[in-house]
Parts: structure tokens; sequence; C-alpha cells
């Protein structure tokens, strides 16, 4: 796909200094930039590559004025990283933008679709599916029974989607994602064998979800394991049955969640962090990377640590843990001196 300087800022609302015909067809950082390719300049200092870098086009803000010479047609734009954002969300559009179905493929007789549908290659649909406009099921995929998926869905490449699961709007599910997946319910017994709990419950998300690569959600036990509006998730992530995730949480990868606990609105989860069944968490909480979180946590805590302190805390605890060695060694040589002083007498 190819694009003018004078398509690219009629899409972006700009203003084109240079040659306005001259055409790219990719994208690059701005101190790799070749011929034919775009790119754009928002941070100050990265300003000198401007006037070496050989991109056919370059996104700048308003306020720019170049102080030598330059090779590349710039686009001038209120907010050059917005309007580059914008962009790739634009190619991204115009690259995904497949329709029909491809085969061989499964589609059962009473699945509903909307316009706009692709559904990739050995992909499988299920009994009473109901699917909305501009859904993008790539290359087996596989849709259980009675789930519902609604407007401007992206389903990528090896995804499963089990029964009764309900995807909401402007949602994204990357490859390798598992949502409604039996949840981890088992009792034991006297002779310490184990019975499964069923599962019968559900996984909703609401509109604009995103689900990273290879990330699971449990279905509940009973009632709905329910990730609210705008929730973003990296890869790799575990979410157990019945739990719930507020509004706009984002939460990275290798981060696993255990059973029917709540997390709040606006809350920032790092890497690696464990979360234990059964708490509550507040909105707008921070846990870095790493943490243990054991208890219920209040609204706009920062944590850090395993078992988690709140961040200040742990901080001047770790100032202690670094020092140990060295008070080991002063602790030792008091011994040996008041050892000493005991041995005179």
């Amino acid at each position: 796909m190819k694009f003018t300087a004078t398509q690219i800022a009629g899409i972006l609302e700009g203003e084109v200094e240079g040659n306005p015909q001259i055409a790219v067809h990719k994208l690059s950082k701005i101190e790799e930039g070749e011929k034919g390719s775009l790119t754009f300049l928002a941070n100050p200092k990265y300003t000198s590559y401007i006037y070496s870098t050989k991109a056919s086009i370059t996104i700048v803000n308003k306020d720019f004025v170049p102080e030598q010479s330059l090779s590349t047609t710039l686009i001038k734009v209120e907010d050059a990283y917005k309007s580059f954002s914008k962009l790739l969300e634009y190619y991204n559009q115009v690259k995904n933008n497949k329709v029909g179905i491809e085969s061989p493929s499964f589609i059962s007789g009473n699945a509903i679709y909307g316009e706009g549908f692709y559904f990739g290659a050995f992909s499988y649909l299920g009994e009473n599916v109901k699917i909305g406009d501009n859904v993008k099921i790539y290359p087996n995929v596989y849709i259980g029974d009675n789930v519902t998926i609604g407007n401007h869905v992206t389903v990528f490449a090896g995804a499963k989607i089990y029964s009764e699961s309900i995807i909401g709007n402007h949602c994204v599910i990357h490859s390798g994602v598992i949502i409604g997946a039996d949840g981890f319910g088992f009792t034991p017994n006297a002779n310490g064998e184990y019975s499964k709990v069923p599962q019968t419950g559900n996984v909703i998300l609401e509109d604009n979800v995103d689900v990273g690569a290879g990330t699971t959600i449990d279905r509940a036990t009973l009632g709905s394991t329910i990730l609210r509006k705008g929730v973003k998730l990296d890869n790799q992530i575990q979410i157990a049955h019945n739990v719930e995730i507020g509004e706009h949480t984002a939460i990275a990868a290798q981060t696993g969640i255990a059973g029917s606990t709540k997390i709040g609105k606006n809350c920032l989860i790092g890497g690696q962090v464990g979360i234990v069944g059964h708490i509550t968490i507040g909105d707008r909480v921070k846990i870095q990377a790493q943490s243990g979180i054991g208890r219920n946590v209040k609204d706009d805590e920062v944590l850090q640590g395993s078992p988690a302190l709140n961040y200040g805390d742990f901080n001047k605890s770790y100032v202690h843990f670094k020092n140990l060695p060295k008070l080991v060694n002063q602790i030792s040589n008091i011994e040996k001196k008041v050892e000493g002083e005991q041995n005179k007498q």
C-alpha cells in the first residue's frame, strides 16, 4: 500500500511542506529512515536526525522550524506523536480489512454474523453463535456454542473462545488466548483424591477490552468472570474463575489472579504479580512488578514486595536489607571485642 504526502496530510488534518506527491509504503524510526518510508519527530532529543534521515516523509509538530536544509517532506500537525499513533491505527485498519469466508472452515447452520465479516481458514463457529458487524476472525480460531461477539472485534489466529462467552464491541483478542476454560475447582476427599466442581458460569468481556497473546481467562463456577470496559491485558496472564476487573485497569505480563478476587477501576499492575483469591483491591491502585498481594487493598495504595508493603515503606526497608552484610559484620566485630574484654578479666 502506498500513500502520498497529500493523502496522509488529509487523514491527519496536517499541512505539507515539500513534495505533496511523494509516496511512502512503509514506516521507520527517524534515525533508520530510508527512501519510501514515513517517520515522525516528537521528542526534541531526536531533532538532529531530521537533517540526516532518508525517510521520504516526516511528521512534525506545527511549531517545528528547521535550522538546516532538509531532504524529507514535512507534514506539520498539532501533535506529532498522537498523529503518528492515529496513522498506525489507520494503517492497521486498512491492512486487516479482510472480508469473506475462507475454505476449509465450519459455520453452524444457525450461527448469525453481520456485515464486513471475515472468517479465516480452519476456523470453527458453533451452534447459536451471534456475531456483529466488521468482525475479523483469523485462521484456526475456535468459537464454541452460544457465544456472543459484538461489533468491530478482532480475534487473531489460534484463539479459543469457549461456549457461553460474551465479547463486547471493539475488543481485540490475540493469538493463543483461551477464554472460558474451566476454573480450577476441585474438592479433596478423605483419601486425598480430588473431585471436580462443575464450572457452569461464563466469561464476559465488556467493550474495548484487549487481551494479549497466550492469556487465559477462566469461566466462573457460578455467575461470570468479568472484565469491565477498557481493560488491557498483556501477554501470558492468568485470570481465574469469578474474578472481576474494573474499568480501564491495565495488567502486565505473567501476572496471576486467583479466584473470586475483585479489582477496581484504573489500576496499574506490573509484571509477574501474584494476587490471592477472595480479596478486594480498590480503585487507582498501583502494584509494582513481582509483588505478592495477600490482603485487601484500599483505593490509591501503591504497593511493592512479597508480601507487599506500602511503596515508601518497602524502599525504607530495602535500604536496611541491602545493608545486612555490613550490619552482620559490625555485630560480629562487637561480639569479638566483648569476648576479648571478658577473657582479659
